[in-house]
């Protein structure tokens, strides 16, 4: 335990780190123009060897290679910049979240200097595995306010994919955050959980079923190892399964609606408003929520949320169920690109 307890302490050095990202965010504009200026700006102030390893063409399939794992990535990483080329990725990165998706977002950079105190190893492989900074900007195409372009920023569980088309956000998928370790535990009110209410309000819809209900919504009491479709250009679709919110109690249901604002919150408003209306329009009752593994915390356990227009997966299975793994995929496609149907 007094391991852990040390662990919140460390996990401010990895947060400093990255604090000269941070800034305050002050009222967002329509989030396609402010990211095509953004981007336009960052580039331009890139040294031309710096440029050359952030761009890509649009159709470049570097641009469907996402994933959330520690691995080597194309791109221009954050450790190569300093001075107005970092500050302009902060600008950037500020447009395709919300105030709250940007803090959460630097919080699991953060929670890399985490592992880095805390796994075995050399001192200089730790650093080059687990590094705060090590998370790339890629821009695809050509930014501008007419024709369609993309940029995304990765690294270990962070994956933001934008596509852009004259000047209006068409794709803000897939989405993915993560967390490791999921709870760093430093006592009564001070402990530390990334993604933590995502966790808390679906369980809660679990615990407040009838037996009844249970039969559908406790979907398997075995969690699968984790999400589906990591690293793959479309989501995996199948047909929903679980308890939908037609059949919910008014409880349920408002859990329901708080649990999916944890995914939609991180999105700046112009996206969130898109998403929501497209929920809505679909229909709030053909909202399908599933639950695999163990009902109590700190117990292997999946979630499912489905509805017309989307999916949310949310796993933590890995680390005895300390290492959290999360996303929201579009039913009709991500990366602006439509499924056959």
């Amino acid at each position: 335990m007094q391991r852990w307890k040390t662990l919140a302490a460390m996990l401010i050095v990895g947060t400093a780190m990255v604090a000269a990202l941070r800034a305050q965010a002050g009222k967002q504009e329509a989030s396609g123009k402010a990211m095509t200026e953004a981007a336009t700006a960052f580039l331009n102030s890139l040294t031309p060897q710096q440029a050359q390893q952030a761009k890509f063409g649009y159709d470049d399939p570097e641009r469907l290679n996402w994933h959330f794992i520690p691995r080597v990535r194309k791109g221009l990483p954050i450790r190569d910049l300093e001075g107005e080329p970092l500050r302009r990725a902060q600008a950037l990165l500020q447009t395709g979240l919300s105030p709250a998706g940007y803090a959460q977002t630097l919080d699991i950079m953060g929670l890399e200097e985490v592992l880095y105190l805390l796994e075995p190893g050399e001192r200089s492989e730790r650093r080059e595995r687990r590094d705060p900074r090590k998370y790339y900007f890629s821009v695809f195409g050509t930014p501008a306010l007419t024709g369609t372009w993309g940029w995304r920023l990765e690294g270990h569980h962070v994956s933001l994919n934008f596509s852009v088309k004259d000047g209006q956000v068409v794709s803000s998928t897939p989405e993915f955050f993560g967390a490791n370790p999921g709870l760093i535990d430093a006592g009564p009110e001070r402990s530390i959980r990334v993604l933590g209410m995502e966790e808390d309000l679906a369980r809660q819809i679990l615990k407040g079923s009838t037996p009844e209900q249970l039969k559908v919504v406790w979907v398997d009491k075995k969690a699968p190892g984790d999400l589906r479709g990591g690293g793959v250009a479309q989501p995996e679709i199948t047909p929903a399964v679980g308890l939908k919110a037609s059949d919910m109690s008014a409880d349920q249901k408002e859990l329901l609606a708080k649990v999916m604002t944890e995914y939609l919150k991180n999105m700046p408003s112009d996206v969130e408003e898109k998403r929501r209306a497209e929920v809505n329009a679909a229909g709030v009752d053909n909202i399908y929520f599933a639950w695999w593994g163990d009902q109590d915390r700190n117990q292997p356990h999946y979630y499912r949320i489905q509805g017309p227009t989307f999916i949310i997966e949310y796993n933590n299975t890995q680390n005895m169920a300390n290492h959290v793994h999360s996303m929201w995929r579009q039913m009709a496609g991500d990366f602006n690109i439509p499924i056959a149907k």
